[in-house]
């Protein structure tokens, strides 16, 4: 994992897998976070997702999550 993603994945609710699909659509970093929010990167996770059927609106709880608060 590479040291930005790593900067995502210490963020509350961020585990590997919605990292990688952040990265697949161009967030790397917190303040892409910040930037986009959750909402517009979710829908870009699903438009890059089209056939996906695992349960992607679990992705706008933890994006809102991350921005909302750090791991202790």
């Amino acid at each position: 994992m590479t040291r930005k993603l790593s900067a995502l994945i210490s963020l509350r609710n961020l585990g590997p897998t919605i990292v990688r699909r952040l990265a697949e659509v161009g967030v790397h970093t917190k303040r892409d976070l910040q930037r986009f929010g959750a909402v517009v990167i979710y829908r870009h996770i699903r438009a890059a997702r089209p056939g996906c059927t695992v349960p992607l609106c679990y992705y706008l709880y933890s994006l809102q999550g991350a921005l909302n608060r750090h791991r202790p």
